[in-house]
């Protein structure tokens, strides 16, 4: 591999990386709206969508999300140990707003851009919507 192919490799991995990086954040956002979370639960919690985080990348993503405001911790002690819980605050709650109206107008524009694509044949006419298990179910 030629040096050059390795680093743009490596930037599209890091750029990889950002990606769910942001992903990852709202995912604590919106689990921390919910209930006061803490960082272990939060990493089994992202596993279950295919993110592997250890300790050492979670706490200090929560760290950052505690500076900015968007996260406030609370110490409680479970089993004689303190245990850091944190719940979403109101800068973090109108961040998550606001990310959730961008994701809703992206994830439209991305499906849209999808059915465009495929072969006209693939779609029931008049629908957009493709032949499959899910032709027969009525659009919602």
């Amino acid at each position: 591999m030629t040096r050059a192919r390795a680093d743009a490799e490596g930037s599209a991995s890091r750029m990889m990386r950002e990606f769910f990086l942001g992903f990852i954040k709202l995912h604590i956002l919106h689990h921390a709206a919910e209930e006061a979370v803490y960082g272990l639960a939060l990493i089994t919690e992202l596993r279950r969508h295919g993110y592997e985080l250890s300790p050492g990348k979670m706490y200090p993503v929560l760290h950052q999300l505690r500076q900015a405001r968007y996260l406030r911790r609370i110490d409680r002690v479970v089993n004689g140990k303190v245990r850091k819980y944190y719940m979403i605050t109101q800068r973090g709650t109108d961040a998550l707003a606001d990310a959730r109206t961008k994701i809703g107008e992206l994830v439209g524009e991305l499906l849209e851009a999808e059915l465009k694509r495929r072969p006209a044949q693939a779609r029931l006419p008049g629908t957009g919507r493709g032949r499959g298990r899910d032709a027969a179910r009525p659009h919602r």
